[in-house]
């Protein structure tokens, strides 16, 4: 079973988000709620937690500017 990690809508007026980098390696082993990534908004830039335990897939590069919604990762 695979879990998508997205990027997520802080505020209602929220439609995009820049990937300033990843706090874990491609390939590695999360758990779930600890940092995966960080994410600037045009108000604040916020550590997003991983949704689910197990192996990261990174697919979206960092310093990217991405749309609400959009899979960045997977968790396998």
């Amino acid at each position: 079973m695979t879990v998508d990690v997205i990027v997520p809508q802080f505020g209602m007026g929220m439609a995009e988000g820049t990937l300033v980098q990843w706090l874990a390696a491609d390939g590695s082993e999360v758990t779930e709620g600890s940092a995966l990534y960080e994410l600037e908004t045009e108000k604040s830039t916020q550590e997003v937690e991983a949704p689910a335990s197990g192996r990261l897939r990174i697919l979206k590069e960092p310093n990217q500017v991405y749309e609400v919604g959009t899979v960045l990762a997977i968790i396998e």
